[in-house]
């Protein structure tokens, strides 16, 4: 009798998150179709999709909290607080073409629901995938261009620096380099701050998946992270560069152009590992 009530209490619960997750994706679904054909078919954008994807992984690999009877207390008077300010946000992101409204909507909308079905203890559980979102909203652009520029430029400095250091002719106008009879102008995508928050996303997603137990370790590997970042920008750059150098300008902005974007992750993922193995040596020893 005991197993049966409990197979109909889960079947209860299964049944719920259905529900639910369906209602989500049927509010969301214009949402996402909108950032598909305007926001994520810019460069500066194109991760979008992949944190999409990265976040729904994250909330299926704890999908056993939302899942399976807990004992704990929900709180349906503050989630539905909650979830109503989320709805209004919605709304009004809906109605007036509020992008950043619409899509971070979906942080208050998802904690609301948790804390009117689940509680505390599940919410608790779940805090990354949620925290996972912000990283899809976009970013004023008044914000964007206040802090891209000084980013560039200190790219551009920096690539000029070590490829004179190397003996290349090179000189420097702001964010546009010369090198030889080459012109190149030091893009948005190649050093601006979605760069950066990209390269966040994937340093934080590599601390959850590692879960390391050094309170300390995690802090200052999150703090490389932005250190990291621009060293695999300016690697980037100067990729770029290099490539047009020998090869040309016009195979510097073919597929290399687009593959740059792919080794400029892969650059910034062998750092963080680096760095990661280091701090676990240092601080091991240090004890």
């Amino acid at each position: 009798m005991t197993t049966r009530l409990f197979s109909f209490q889960q079947d209860n619960e299964n049944l719920k998150w259905i529900f639910i997750i369906f209602g989500l994706f049927a509010m969301y679904l214009p949402t996402f179709l909108n950032l598909s054909d305007r926001l994520w078919q810019s460069e500066e954008h194109a991760h979008g999709p992949f944190v999409l994807l990265i976040t729904l992984f994250l909330f299926w690999q704890q999908r056993d909290a939302l899942l399976t009877k807990q004992d704990e207390r929900p709180y349906p008077v503050l989630g539905s607080v909650i979830f109503a300010l989320g709805l209004l946000i919605y709304l009004l992101g809906r109605s007036q073409d509020i992008l950043i409204f619409d899509v971070g909507s979906m942080v208050p909308v998802v904690i609301g629901l948790l804390l009117m079905t689940k509680g505390f203890k599940t919410l608790l559980s779940l805090w990354f995938p949620i925290f996972f979102l912000l990283f899809l909203l976009p970013i004023p652009g008044f914000i964007i261009d206040a802090v891209t520029l000084p980013m560039k430029i200190a790219v551009s400095y920096v690539a000029e620096s070590i490829l004179y250091w190397f003996d290349y002719p090179v000189a420097r106008n702001g964010v546009v380099l010369y090198v030889g009879p080459y012109q190149l102008l030091v893009a948005d995508a190649c050093a601006g701050l979605q760069t950066l928050i990209s390269l966040e996303a994937l340093g934080l997603l590599y601390l959850h998946l590692v879960k390391h137990d050094s309170f300390l370790r995690n802090c200052l590997l999150a703090l490389a992270i932005i250190p990291i970042s621009f060293t695999a920008n300016v690697t980037r750059v100067l990729a770029l560069i290099l490539v047009t150098y020998y090869f040309g300008d016009e195979v510097g902005q073919s597929y290399l152009h687009d593959f740059a974007g792919l080794f400029l992750f892969i650059v910034a993922l062998t750092l963080i590992i680096s760095v990661d193995t280091l701090l676990s040596k240092y601080l091991r020893d240090a004890k």
